[in-house]
C-alpha cells in the first residue's frame, strides 16, 4: 500500500480547525450513544415489548460491539485508509440509528444497536489518528486533545439530559433519529477538509490475530456485561472472562512470531504508553461507576425525577469544559506525568465529597461542590491521558494507538462499572437487614465512591513514579521514539 501524500492545500491550518470541529461532533455524537437509552428504557420497553433480561441488551449490544471491534479497526484504519474508515463507520452509525428509531419489534432495535457500536468502532479509532496526525506539533496536539477529551466527556454527560428531555417532550424514537443530521454532514464535509492517509509501505493484515484479538476483547466485555448483571458467580459471566484469558494469552503468543503483527509487542511495550493506558485503565473504571452510581443515588436516595437528575449533571460539563481549557496548558508547562499526577488527585478528592452525600443534603450544598472537583479533574486527565498514550504515533500506527487506548477506556469502564456496583449493592443489602434502606443504599454509594477515590489515587502514584523522567512531549521524538517505529522502518529497508 502506498502513502498518499498530505498537501498543504487540503490539510493546511486555514482547514484543520473545521475538520477538528467536525470530528469532534462526531465523537460527540458516538459518546452520546454510549448512555443516551439509560433515561429511555423503560419507555423502550413499554413501546416494544421488551422482556427484563433482553432490555438489558439494549445496551449491551452496543458495548460489544463498541469495545470488542475496536482493535480491529483501529489497525485496518491504519491499513486501509484513515478518512475510508472514518466515513464508511460514520455512515454505518447513521443508517443503524435509523434503524433503531424506526425499529418495530426488540430483535430490529438490539440488532440496531449492534451495527452503532460497530460503526462507532470503526470511526472513533480512525478520527482520533487523524487528529493525532492533523496537529503534529506539541503545543497544537495538546491543543486539539483538549478540545477532542472535553467533548468526548460533554458527550457523555450530555446523553443523559437529552434522552430525559426528548423521552419526556416527544419520543424514545428521536435519541436515534438526531443522529441523522450530524452523520450526513460528516460525509459530505469531511472529504472536503482532510486528505487521505494510511501506512506508508504494503502490510498484511494479521488475520490471525485479528481473529484472536477480536475474540478475546468481546469475550471479555460480554464476560464483564454478564458480570455487572448476574454477578460474578454466573456460570456464563465466568466461562466469558476465562474463555477470554485463554484467547489473550494465544494472541500474545501468535503476535510474537508473527512478522507483521496485528499488534507489534514493542509498540505496546512502550513506557510512556503503556502507563499512560494504565493508568486510562483505572481512570475510566472510577469515572464509569461514579456516572452509573451518582444517577441512581441522585433517584433513589435524594429523590430527583429522572429528567431532574439529567438536569443535575449539567455543571458537570461545566467543570469538564474548565479542565479542558487548563489541560493543555497543563501538559506543556508542568509535562504530562504533573499534570496527570495532579489532575487524578484531583479527581479523587471530588469522589470523596461525593461520598459524602446523605439524603439530607441538598443539591447546592452537598452534590454540585463535589461534582464540580470531579470534573475539574476529569477534564485535566482526558487530553492528557491521550496526549501520553499516543506519543510517537506515526502514521504507519496512529490508528492501531487510537484503538487500544478507546479499548482501555471501554475495558475500564466495563470493569469499574461490575466491580464498583456490586460492592455497592453488596454493602448496602448488608446494611438493610438492620438499617433503613435509604440510609444503606447511601452507604453502599459511599463505599464504592471510595473504592473509586482510591484507583485513582492508585493511578496517581503510578504515574509519578513510572514515567520517570520521560514526562514532557517534546521529551520523545514524536515520529522516532518506539521501538515498534525503528523496528518497522528496518524491516521496510
Amino acid at each position: 500500500m502506498t502513502s498518499l501524500p498530505i498537501t498543504a492545500t487540503a490539510n493546511s491550518p486555514g482547514r484543520r480547525g473545521p475538520a477538528l470541529v467536525v470530528l469532534c461532533f462526531v465523537q460527540f455524537m458516538l459518546v452520546l450513544d454510549d448512555n443516551v437509552v439509560s433515561v429511555a428504557l423503560p419507555s423502550i420497553r413499554d413501546d416494544l415489548g421488551f422482556s427484563t433480561a433482553g432490555l438489558a441488551w439494549v445496551v449491551n449490544a452496543y458495548f460489544l460491539a463498541f469495545g470488542g471491534l475496536l482493535l480491529l479497526f483501529g489497525r485496518m484504519a491504519d491499513l486501509l485508509g484513515r478518512r475510508r474508515v472514518f466515513l464508511t463507520g460514520v455512515s454505518l452509525f447513521g443508517v443503524a440509528s435509523l434503524v433503531c428509531g424506526l425499529a418495530q419489534e426488540p430483535w430490529q432495535l438490539v440488532v440496531g444497536r449492534f451495527v452503532q457500536g460497530a460503526g462507532s468502532a470503526m470511526a472513533s479509532p480512525a478520527a482520533l489518528s487523524l487528529i493525532t496526525l492533523l496537529f503534529p506539533g506539541t503545543d497544537e496536539r495538546a491543543k486539539a486533545f483538549g478540545i477532542w477529551g472535553g467533548i468526548a466527556a460533554l458527550g457523555g454527560t450530555m446523553g443523559l439530559v437529552i434522552s430525559g428531555a426528548l423521552t419526556g417532550l416527544a419520543s424514545w424514537r428521536w435519541i436515534f433519529l438526531i443522529n441523522l443530521p450530524v452523520a450526513l454532514a460528516a460525509v459530505a464535509l469531511l472529504p472536503r477538509l482532510v486528505t487521505e492517509s494510511r501506512a506508508g509501505r504494503a502490510v498484511r493484515l494479521d488475520v490471525p490475530g485479528a481473529v484472536l484479538g477480536t475474540g478475546a476483547l468481546v469475550s471479555l466485555v460480554y464476560g464483564l456485561l454478564r458480570t455487572g448483571e448476574s454477578g460474578w458467580g454466573d456460570p456464563g459471566a465466568v466461562g466469558s472472562l476465562v474463555l477470554a484469558l485463554l484467547l489473550a494469552v494465544t494472541f500474545v503468543a501468535v503476535e510474537a512470531r508473527t512478522a507483521e503483527p496485528l499488534v507489534p509487542l514493542a509498540f505496546v511495550s512502550f513506557r510512556l504508553r503503556t502507563v499512560a493506558n494504565g493508568a486510562t485503565l483505572l481512570f475510566s473504571a472510577a469515572m464509569y461507576a461514579m456516572a452509573f452510581l451518582l444517577m441512581v443515588h441522585l433517584q433513589t436516595v435524594l429523590g430527583y425525577r429522572p429528567l431532574t437528575a439529567g438536569v443535575a449533571y449539567l455543571p458537570y460539563g461545566a467543570g469538564i469544559l474548565g479542565g479542558m481549557w487548563l489541560s493543555s496548558r497543563a501538559v506543556v508547562r508542568l509535562g504530562v506525568r504533573t499534570a496527570l499526577a495532579m489532575s487524578f488527585l484531583i479527581s479523587a478528592a471530588g469522589l470523596l465529597m461525593l461520598s459524602g452525600v446523605t439524603q439530607s443534603d441538598g443539591y447546592a450544598s452537598g452534590v454540585l461542590p463535589g461534582m464540580l472537583v470531579t470534573s475539574l479533574g476529569c477534564g485535566l486527565s482526558l487530553p492528557a491521558l491521550t496526549v501520553a498514550a499516543l506519543t510517537g504515533t506515526t502514521e504507519e500506527n496512529a490508528g492501531l494507538g487510537s484503538a487500544i487506548l478507546s479499548s482501555v477506556q471501554q475495558i475500564g469502564g466495563a470493569v469499574g462499572v461490575a466491580v464498583l456496583v456490586t460492592l455497592a449493592a453488596r454493602r448496602s443489602d448488608a446494611l438493610a437487614v438492620q438499617d433503613d434502606p435509604l440510609h444503606a443504599s447511601a452507604e453502599g454509594f459511599s463505599f464504592a465512591l471510595t473504592v473509586a477515590a482510591a484507583l485513582l489515587s492508585l493511578g496517581a502514584v503510578l504515574v509519578g513514579t513510572l514515567l520517570g523522567k520521560q514526562h514532557r512531549p517534546e521529551d520523545v521524538d514524536a515520529t522516532s521514539d518506539a521501538p515498534a517505529d525503528h523496528a518497522n522502518r528496518s524491516s521496510a529497508q
